[in-house]
């Protein structure tokens, strides 16, 4: 299986349509959050497809998204697309 990333549309709509609904970011709009979605995504299959003997995932994140394609029995692998919690408020640690 070829793996690209409409393979994984169904879970990108589904990231998209909780980000417009429950993120509150001020560094990304929606738009903004899809292209970087896609981005993340073709990183993420990248890693996961050139990842080494013995390794199971492919991740690929930035400040505010991380993916991870993890290995199954199936030729498909899990996606997950996790929001990173952060804040612009943080005091930064001393």
């Amino acid at each position: 299986m070829e793996l690209t990333v409409k393979t994984f549309e169904q879970e990108l709509a589904e990231a998209n349509k909780a980000y417009e609904r429950f993120i509150v970011c001020i560094d990304k709009v929606p738009e903004e959050c899809g292209e970087s979605l896609l981005s993340l995504m073709e990183k993420a299959i990248k890693a996961y497809v050139n990842r080494g003997p013995g390794l199971r995932h492919g991740i690929a994140l930035d400040k505010f998204v991380t993916i991870i394609l993890s290995q199954t029995d199936d030729d498909r692998p899990l996606c997950g697309i996790y929001f990173n919690l952060h804040s612009p408020y943080k005091k930064p640690r001393k």
